[in-house]
């Protein structure tokens, strides 16, 4: 079901007009060489790359928006890049156009922890900024896996592994600097927590991927870091006795900071990749945030659940470096698996349901994965209903890459018969297009199309992800 884009390429005088408008002022900031421009066309999935007719990097909000204006003016795609790290295609330029890079938009602006937030130009990464706040006694705990920046992360809605007890980009974010199609700079709220002014311009851009405007400045909620942090791995005899430990630890109302599966396959990669020397068995990676006594509550509480499960070898990460040991290699797990199989390029699902149809839907998808001939593994958020398969797939054979589409398809539609949904961090892209309206309906699926066409007329912005025009 995967909808794979017709590219339609730029109008060639449409194009030399725009570049000789860009050059003067950008100079040897705007690029059309082959090598920038495949590298800012292709991300870190198996679908083909597509890459922009000319790149141009980007470093004020000004020069966004000099530069959305002249693209509007010949009708030209623009398309925004940040680290390149996303899954299902968001950065192809199916119609070619203007990449704007805003890597170099890594301003911290300001960072207030009287109010714990914070404003960041979009081009600054995750890592980047904890870097900078780790004197202050806050943390940004979105943490996706890979060092994608913020803008990145709040155009995909991203997530990861602190979703659990901290949420998502749609309650990190607090404000928006976006450039609309027409090349107007707006203001999306104010830094008060919480407002009941007109509509939520906020989450109408969070998760637009690009197709409304281009985000050049992010205003984040912070936390304060906590008093103790414990991690541990445990292993379990079944699938089945880990899922059922998370869905009893969360039905039991534990805070848990992080809840992470990994099923045996991928216990083998992350072994094989971080050297590590983790069980092969269907394994949890907890972590508990809090004051040394709560913290140590959560661990027994936990601790008690497992055990009922089968799982009772809690190993423990006790220092700083062990614990970031230990989450590193869970963060490796992407690569890990595809150095299972060399060459390979990385196919993944990423369908959430409600806890309570976890084990079911996790269940089903391990019998179909173990009934498949393509190599797969499966980790997941799952302390929130969110998991992965990913598939293992050789590029060039399309028979694989069409059993690994059908696989996803049938998850895809497990996880919508139980209420869930096909995309639970990792967005649409061109790659899950297919299924929007399977879990909008027509109705729901209108209205996209009918904002899209509202803020973007000339469908300039990104065009080809999340709905067609």
């Amino acid at each position: 079901m995967t909808a794979v884009p017709h590219a339609v390429p730029t109008s060639p005088d449409a194009l030399e007009a725009v570049l000789e408008a860009l050059r003067p002022w950008l100079g040897d900031r705007l690029s059309t060489s082959a090598a920038v421009r495949e590298q800012h066309g292709r991300d870190e999935s198996y679908h083909d790359p597509m890459p922009p007719d000319a790149v141009a990097f980007a470093t004020s909000t000004d020069e966004v928006a000099a530069i959305v204006r002249t693209c509007a003016a010949h009708r030209v795609p623009i398309i925004p890049f940040g680290t390149g790290t996303s899954l299902e295609g968001h950065i192809a330029a199916v119609r070619g156009g203007i990449c704007i890079d805003l890597s170099r938009m890594n301003a911290i602006v300001e960072v207030r922890p009287e109010d714990m937030d914070c404003t960041v130009q979009a081009g600054v990464t995750r890592k980047q900024l904890n870097e900078y706040l780790r004197d202050t006694g806050l943390f940004f705990p979105i943490d996706p896996g890979a060092d994608a920046s913020i803008g990145g992360m709040a155009a995909t809605r991203a997530s990861g592994t602190n979703a659990v007890r901290y949420g998502t980009m749609r309650e990190a974010v607090l404000a928006l600097t976006v450039v609309t199609a027409d090349g107007r700079v707006v203001r999306t709220a104010r830094r008060a927590r919480k407002s009941a002014a007109g509509y939520d311009l906020t989450r109408l851009f969070v998760g637009s991927e690009g197709t409304l405007g281009v985000i050049t400045e992010v205003t984040l909620r912070l936390h304060g870091i906590p008093e103790c942090i414990l991690s541990a791995v445990c292993p379990f005899p079944t699938l089945t006795a880990a899922v059922d430990t998370v869905i009893q630890t969360i039905q039991s109302a534990v805070p848990m900071a992080r809840i992470e599966f990994l099923d045996a396959n991928q216990m083998r990669a992350v072994n094989a990749y971080s050297g590590t020397n983790y069980a092969l068995a269907p394994t949890l990676f907890l972590e508990f945030h809090g004051t040394e006594a709560f913290a140590r509550e959560q661990v027994e509480m936990v601790q008690a659940i497992a055990a009922e499960n089968g799982g009772h070898e809690f190993a423990w990460a006790d220092t700083l470096e062990e614990r970031n040991r230990l989450w590193q290699a869970r963060h490796n797990a992407y690569y890990a698996s595809l150095a299972l199989k060399p060459g390979s390029k990385g196919f993944s699902s990423d369908v959430c349901v409600p806890i309570s149809r976890l084990a079911d839907c996790v269940e089903a998808t391990a019998a179909d994965c173990a009934a498949s001939s393509v190599l797969t593994a499966i980790v997941g958020h799952v302390g929130d209903g969110n998991f992965h398969v990913l598939f293992m797939v050789d590029p060039d054979n399309a028979d694989e890459i069409a059993e690994a589409r059908a696989l996803n398809d049938r998850i895809v539609e497990r996880a919508l018969s139980m209420e869930g949904t096909c995309t639970g961090e990792h967005g649409i892209g061109y790659g899950k297009m297919a299924f929007l309206e399977a879990e909008h309906g027509p109705e729901g699926l209108a209205i996209m199309r009918a904002v899209k066409q509202a803020l973007d007329p000339d469908d300039i912005m990104n065009p080809g992800k999340i709905v067609h025009r």
